[in-house]
């Protein structure tokens, strides 16, 4: 590989895509991207499935943010579907049928759970305690002395919040982080959005279009199916790209332990499978995502047509989402961090190691292991871009 170019960046999700931006454009750099899978977009990516149906790869992405920068940037490459996520938890009923309720747990799921008059009541009080269209944590409910409304608290944990979490995260009960169950949100507001963030929606015509505009520059270079690691040397004192010194910035979105051929044991992440079905129907659920908190091995079910505004007549797909741990194989896509002290301790010796290059930047998820939104890893980019340029 000819080292004809100022910039290398690792990866073409938001991260890798926003610094080659920034660096081309507004650095007036020649940068060259390396992505290992054989398309942009990292797993925002989206495409036409074999029924014509636009369907999210890797699992739906939803953007939300309350960052107009964030939102203003990502406008110059795209233009806006309007799209309120709404989310509801399907559960078994009480009458040995199933039911659906709003997720984040709000007053309209309180009347499904606890019955109309008695669902209207509770909300009466629980607003009375703290006041309309707030979000109140079970911890906050279940110090509340009044034993209904740690009723309340105890009704989310068991419904909403520990099945799923079990099988999110293969854990059981008492594994689960305390402070994870104490930040539960029981929502006090008709308001039956996922998100309550100002700017809202999905690319008009997809993720992957976005980022094709967003890699649209003359300065940049992107080659698809290609391995950095290879071509990275990290053992000396100075990084090299094929053997040869490189002092201009490297920008890796990749897995952290990966790039130092995890000498010192791998990160732990959960993976997901993904099941997607066709179906010979226009619809098969009532919302863009379901999400399955008591039962069924899966944790939730997408169909995209609700988020894309898809018109497709008698077709649909739909995709049921299976979480377990990553392994590390080949086929498998580490999706999130499993954040504790050990495993931070773990990741803090590997960012050691790439502090030893002061031309190479970790960022992303993978890279800094943590877990981002959209926004706030365009957020991320910018900020890193706007230090090396």
């Amino acid at each position: 590989m000819e080292l004809n170019f100022d910039a290398l960046v690792v990866g073409a999700g938001y991260a890798g895509a926003v610094c080659a931006r920034e660096l081309a454009e507004r650095g007036g750099k020649r940068v060259l991207v390396l992505e290992r899978r054989d398309h942009i977009g990292g797993n925002a990516y989206d495409r036409l499935d074999e029924a014509g149906v636009l369907i999210h790869q890797y699992g739906p992405h939803i953007f939300h943010t309350n960052d107009e920068a964030v939102f203003r940037y990502l406008c110059r490459f795209t233009r806006w579907r309007d799209y309120q996520h709404r989310v509801v938890a399907d559960l078994p009923a009480p009458d040995g049928g199933r039911m659906q309720m709003p997720v984040p747990f709000n007053l309209t799921s309180l009347r499904k759970a606890f019955g109309p008059e008695e669902g209207k009541r509770l909300g009466e009080k629980l607003i009375a305690a703290y006041g309309a269209e707030k979000k109140v944590t079970i911890l906050e409910l279940r110090q509340n002395q009044d034993p209904e409304l740690a009723k309340v608290a105890d009704y989310v944990y068991e419904h909403v919040f520990v099945h799923y979490t079990m099988k999110q995260w293969g854990q059981t009960p008492d594994q689960i982080d305390p402070n994870t169950t104490a930040r539960v949100p029981v929502f006090l507001s008709e308001d039956d959005r996922y998100f309550q963030d100002e700017y809202q929606g999905m690319p008009l015509k997809g993720y992957t279009p976005l980022f094709e505009a967003m890699l649209d520059h003359p300065n940049i270079t992107v080659q698809l199916g290609e391995d950095a690691i290879p071509h990275l040397g990290l053992d000396g004192d100075v990084l090299t790209v094929d053997g040869v010194p490189f002092q201009g910035p490297v920008v890796y979105t990749g897995a952290a332990d990966e790039l130092f051929g995890r000498r010192f044991g791998p990160l732990p992440y959960r993976t997901l499978d993904f099941r997607f079905e066709t179906l010979d129907q226009t619809w098969f659920q009532s919302r863009g995502a379901v999400n399955y908190t008591v039962d069924q091995p899966y944790t939730r079910i997408t169909e995209f047509k609700h988020m894309t505004g898809q018109e497709l007549e008698g077709r649909t797909t739909i995709v049921k989402e299976f979480s377990r741990a990553y392994t590390g194989a080949p086929e498998e896509t580490p999706y999130y961090a499993i954040i504790n002290g050990e495993n931070n301790a773990l990741y803090a010796r590997y960012r050691a190691l790439a502090e030893r290059f002061p031309n190479l930047h970790l960022l992303g998820r993978l890279a800094e292991y943590k877990y981002y939104n959209m926004d706030a890893i365009v957020a991320r980019a910018l900020e890193l871009a706007g230090q090396l340029i």
